[in-house]
């Protein structure tokens, strides 16, 4: 099924670029527009689903870590932090260049949209720092992992 994703997001993401090539100021220009819009959602969804969906499985197979943690404990990774930290830095850098090429009104409406990405990005830093154990390790399987 990954692979036929992946084909699948590869065969659109083609279809999209064969179709931008033919926008034009007509109604089939804004045929092909919506078609090259379209084809590159769906085929990088499908792109996307097809290289992560593999990490998202289960692993039955892997040995349970032996840790000296209590029950409802948890050790947050240092990844948290790096993640949260680069997603910060992207929000502020795209709203910044929104500010300064649009006006403060598309800045406002462009936070709005990313408002769900910042504050993941700020749970993911608070989460570390408050966290009663720390690992200082970056351990971006132990991220993607965790359920």
């Amino acid at each position: 099924m990954r692979w036929l994703a992946l084909g699948a997001g590869v065969v659109l993401v083609a279809v999209a670029f064969f179709a931008a090539s033919h926008v034009a100021n007509t109604r089939e220009g804004l045929v092909s527009e919506v078609i090259t819009l379209l084809a590159a959602l769906t085929g990088v969804s499908l792109l996307l689903y097809g290289l992560v969906a593999a990490l998202s499985s289960p692993r039955s197979s892997a040995p349970a870590a032996a840790t000296a943690t209590k029950v409802g404990e948890q050790v947050h990774n240092a990844a948290e932090l790096v993640i949260g930290g680069i997603g910060i830095l992207v929000a502020a850098t795209l709203l910044g260049g929104i500010a300064i090429t649009a006006s403060a009104l598309w800045a406002l409406l462009g936070a709005v949209l990313l408002l769900p990405m910042i504050a993941g990005c700020l749970y993911l830093c608070f989460a570390f720092a408050r966290g009663p154990r720390r690992d200082w390790k970056v351990d971006l399987q132990k991220v993607v992992r965790r359920n």
